[in-house]
């Protein structure tokens, strides 16, 4: 689906030697490199595509022809493409100042060996309501994959910005996404430099610097140790969440659980459904609060049992769920996996490879949907209209 938005150019940074993705990167540029039968940069400008954007900036140095005779004008993409051409030594912002004639009053940067499914529109809305200069996206990670470089306050306000990555107490790390008020370019000199070195200290101490946070992993071709995580995130996958309680098996009354294997009771046609589903060569994740286990009513290792009878039942029809996962806690418990938070479809996201935007959630109660909404996956409500057969149906376009 393409959207509106009011930022009507992108400005991506494509000219580096890409050393890291060597002996690749000696006949080609880095965002070149082919994934599912197409460059990296061809996700990104059918991203691009996607934000509603239809012009492009394509900042170039390292074998551009490579890039210019496979993208031409961009038309086949539905898109204009103009090209900025400087010497392969330039840094990122000598190349942006070169660059500056061609740039909009505001327009989206992106690094050409990054790529994470954000929420764009979130994004234009967190610019504006900021003030900032420069709105980029930052990744939470919570898992580590990389070494922080940022200190973000509660509103999202950059404190601390650290190319070095040795300041104490780091969290977060910027992945581009940004948008830039043409302004910042004032701020360049005529020298060879790195854009975000010079630019992003100064727009700190202006308190002028904001970041908008995902959860979502980004995945790169910066260096040989990414590529398989992004082939995997790039291979296609067809995957739908399900809620388990009211949607796969009779839901118990308020404040009761289910505490024995024998009370898990199947919803009419919620097995055939599933099979349907696992036919069709879908990846199913169960996605289930479970808050029982915080309050004594059942143990992790009944719940087990509970869900191994599920699966047992799935069996005899030739189905299977892929995945579990459950959040023990309590409601008041303040965990960030308790649905409507999040938590679990950022789980099953990193464990998985998934790109959430293009993933399913049913379930039957709005915390569902709500997590769904948070997460960035298309939500389907279950009702006495809408029975799970009926939204598998939907799904599989019968």
């Amino acid at each position: 689906m393409v959207m509106k938005s009011k930022i009507e150019q992108a400005v991506i940074l494509a000219g580096g030697y890409g050393t890291r993705l060597k002996p690749f990167t000696d006949t080609n540029p880095k965002p070149m490199y082919p994934f599912e039968g197409k460059p990296f940069l061809e996700y990104l400008i059918e991203q691009v595509r996607s934000f509603g954007i239809q012009e492009i900036v394509l900042l170039l140095g390292y074998l551009p022809e490579k890039i210019q005779d496979y993208f031409g004008d961009g038309s086949r993409w539905g898109v204009h493409i103009t090209y900025s051409v400087t010497p392969v030594e330039y840094e990122t912002g000598l190349r942006i100042k070169s660059a500056a004639p061609l740039l909009s009053d505001e327009f989206l940067l992106m690094y050409c060996d990054n790529y994470c499914p954000i929420d764009f529109v979130r994004l234009v809305a967190d610019y504006e309501k900021s003030g900032a200069l420069l709105q980029f996206t930052a990744y939470r990670n919570k898992d580590g994959s990389t070494k922080n470089n940022l200190r973000i306050s509660e509103d999202e306000l950059v404190e601390v910005y650290d190319k070095k990555r040795i300041t104490p107490g780091l969290q977060g790390v910027d992945i581009g996404y940004a948008i830039v008020n043409k302004r910042v370019l004032a701020l360049l000199p005529e020298e060879n430099h790195n854009f975000e070195a010079v630019v992003y200290p100064t727009l700190v101490a202006e308190k002028k610097l904001y970041a908008t946070v995902t959860e979502h992993r980004y995945y790169s071709v910066g260096s040989w140790e990414r590529i398989e995580l992004t082939k995997e995130f790039f291979r296609p996958k067809k995957v739908v969440f399900l809620d388990r309680d009211g949607t796969l098996n009779v839901r118990p009354p308020r404040a009761c659980y289910i505490e024995r294997p024998e009370d898990f009771v199947w919803l009419p046609g919620a097995r055939e459904a599933v099979k349907k589903l696992k036919d069709a060569g879908y990846t199913l994740i169960l996605i289930s609060n479970q808050p029982g286990i915080a309050r004594g009513n059942l143990t992790e290792e009944t719940l087990a049992a509970i869900h191994e009878k599920m699966q047992a039942d799935l069996r005899e029809i030739g189905a299977e769920i892929d995945k579990i996962y459950y959040c023990p806690h309590n409601w008041d418990d303040g965990c960030e996996c308790r649905k409507p938070r999040p938590g679990m479809f950022f789980q099953a996201q990193k464990e998985l490879s998934l790109d959430l935007t293009k993933c399913v959630m049913i379930g039957d109660d709005e915390r569902d949907m709500e997590a769904a909404t948070a997460a960035g996956v298309s939500g389907l409500f279950i009702n006495e209209k809408s029975p799970l057969e009926t939204l598998v149906s939907l799904i599989l376009g019968g």
